[in-house]
């Protein structure tokens, strides 16, 4: 049970890293003077999406052990 606690919380960890690095990857481009690739974008800011939405389960997940 602990050890299933230990991966959610390595794994969120590095979703969540995950997410800010893309996040710094998306502002940057859009403030760069250099012309975006708008599909492109669109993939980055569907992974970004998918990763908030794992980081909310994961986090729900934790919370639920705790509370159990």
């Amino acid at each position: 049970m602990e050890e299933d606690q230990d991966d959610l919380r390595v794994k969120l960890a590095n979703y969540r890293s995950e997410h800010q690095a893309l996040d710094e990857v998306i502002e940057r481009a859009l403030s760069s003077d250099r012309p975006v690739n708008l599909f492109h974008m669109q993939n980055l800011k569907k992974k970004k999406l998918w990763l908030k939405d794992m980081i909310q389960k994961l986090e729900s997940a934790l919370i639920d052990d705790i509370i159990a």
